[in-house]
């Protein structure tokens, strides 16, 4: 084996993402010496300090003799200040990978291969080709033991939560599809009102325009550290944070990373993630909402009762006590897509606002009382009123407004500098719409990226409408968004269906 060769390590300035890079000239003789082309996996030594990265190779006018450059996340994750000297080596080989390739033919993986991958995800080993081989390779081929399995090892790549021995902790997830679906805050609000702890965690969005983070991080600080969480639940007793940044399930977030390239989310995938963060927040009941409809994520009754089956099993071998609830996912929920739209919506059923979404407030309201109900408050008629006159008497408000304030105060919600509003192209009754067609419009806008990006629906299903009626506001950060997307709403004439009522 050759000995490792020192280069002098420079920061090149190229964002990768996640993924760490290096810069080899392609006259180098370390490229000679050890066979390196571009692509490759190597090792990158700074004394005792060492990760893995994908080397790419430049000309000549790039790079000066005797140097290697650096992406930025490559330069961070050594901790590089600048001057230093490093050493080169071949990867090490990732007997994990083996696992992966025998999922790939259709074979099932014992827990302990699932727990190799997931450790060496975690460890920065993989690249982000090899990441989507093992997430493309699982999507719905995973059986129940590999998603109890899976949900293990990822809870077991970061940190826990702790907290008083016996202290009931209650969450909720809704597994997505359905645009606007923003009940966590209002539920979470509700709740802790009610004095449930609910340490809330969530992920930004994967395939959506919204994740409930993006959303709350319009009206809040969402980014807390461990103490920082723990500190907000004891004085408030809830938290809407993002997961992300408190290092719970970290080999999810990569995973998450992935997959929102891709645009999948897997069903055991989607289980393993959601549980892994509840377990890792130390949840010890969860109410999982799935909503079902011809264009939501989930399109039939029968998958959503196997979807509600395998969280049941999964949060039973883990200890945690599931309910799912099978919740209707024909339209878009609320009037607002993306994370200003969405926050708009949740203060105004958080203030009985008049203009209030009626659907977005009383799927807050079920949700909420079915929580209550699982924690043992009373039988589920109570809770629904409980719930109600909590929301109804400001408490809700109260409590939303002092979490807000515990996780460094609430912020105004930005607004977008550019919209424009589209009409019905003909008269009739609104009789469908088209959630991923929506999501995906909502998007193309800027949603998530730029916060203030996204839409307003002006009409709901059944609702009569003339020709030229408002059916939607566009909101963008850049004229060329704006008229992206609205290209984009102009050549999708079925997103909205009008028609005669039945």
């Amino acid at each position: 084996m050759s000995e490792p060769h020192a280069l002098a390590a420079v920061e090149m300035g190229i964002d990768t993402h996640q993924e760490p890079v290096v810069f080899l000239r392609a006259d180098s003789k370390v490229c000679r010496a050890e066979g390196f082309n571009a692509n490759t996996r190597i090792q990158v030594n700074r004394g005792e300090q060492a990760i893995i990265a994908t080397l790419n190779v430049v000309t000549e006018a790039v790079l000066p003799p005797g140097q290697v450059g650096f992406s930025r996340i490559a330069w961070q994750r050594l901790g590089l200040t600048g001057g230093e000297s490093v050493t080169l080596s071949h990867a090490p080989v990732l007997h994990s990978m083996s696992a992966v390739r025998k999922k790939i033919y259709g074979n099932l993986l014992s827990p302990k291969e699932i727990a190799d991958i997931i450790q060496d995800i975690s460890a920065h080993r993989y690249s982000d080709m090899q990441i989507a081989s093992f997430i493309t390779a699982c999507v719905d081929r995973l059986n129940s033991d590999e998603v109890i399995a899976l949900t293990q090892a990822m809870v077991a790549s970061g940190k826990r939560l702790s907290w008083p021995a016996k202290l009931q902790l209650v969450d909720k997830h809704c597994i997505g599809g359905v645009p606007g679906n923003r009940t966590t805050p209002i539920v979470v609000a509700i709740a802790s009102a009610a004095g449930l702890v609910m340490p809330k965690t969530s992920s930004r969005a994967i395939t959506s325009p919204s994740g409930t983070a993006d959303t709350m991080e319009v009206l809040t600080t969402v980014r807390l550290s461990l103490a920082q969480l723990q500190a907000t639940v004891r004085k408030v007793n809830a938290c809407l944070a993002w997961g992300g940044a408190v290092n719970l399930s970290p080999a999810d977030d990569m995973l998450i990373r992935i997959e929102h390239v891709l645009d999948i989310d897997g069903a055991g995938q989607m289980v393993a993630s959601v549980l892994s963060k509840k377990l890792a927040a130390g949840s010890t009941h969860a109410l999982i909402d799935i909503p079902v409809g011809p264009t939501a994520k989930v399109r039939s009754q029968h998958q959503a009762r196997q979807m509600a089956s395998l969280f049941d099993t999964v949060g039973k071998a883990l200890g945690l006590e599931i309910r799912c609830l099978i919740t209707r996912g024909e339209e878009a929920i609320g009037y607002g897509i993306g994370p200003a739209q969405e926050a708009q919506d949740i203060l105004a059923v958080l203030n009985n606002a008049p203009e209030a979404p009626a659907d977005l407030r009383e799927r807050s309201l079920f949700l909420a009382s079915h929580l209550l109900n699982m924690a043992g408050q009373a039988d589920l008629a109570t809770t629904a009123g409980q719930a109600r006159e909590i929301l109804n008497s400001g408490q809700a408000w109260a409590q939303f407004q002092r979490i807000c304030t515990a996780q460094g105060g609430l912020k105004a919600i930005p607004q977008a500098a550019y919209r424009l509003e589209l009409g019905a192209g003909h008269s009739g009754t609104l009789l469908a719409m088209d959630n991923r067609r929506l999501a995906r419009l909502a998007k193309l806008a800027g949603a998530p990226t730029s916060p203030a990006a996204g839409l307003r629906l002006h009409a709901k299903l059944g609702q009569a409408l003339a020709r030229g009626q408002p059916l939607l506001t566009l909101y963008a950060d850049s004229q060329g968004e704006l008229d992206y997307a609205a290209d984009y709403y102009a050549n999708n004439h079925d997103l909205f269906m009008i028609g005669e009522a039945p």
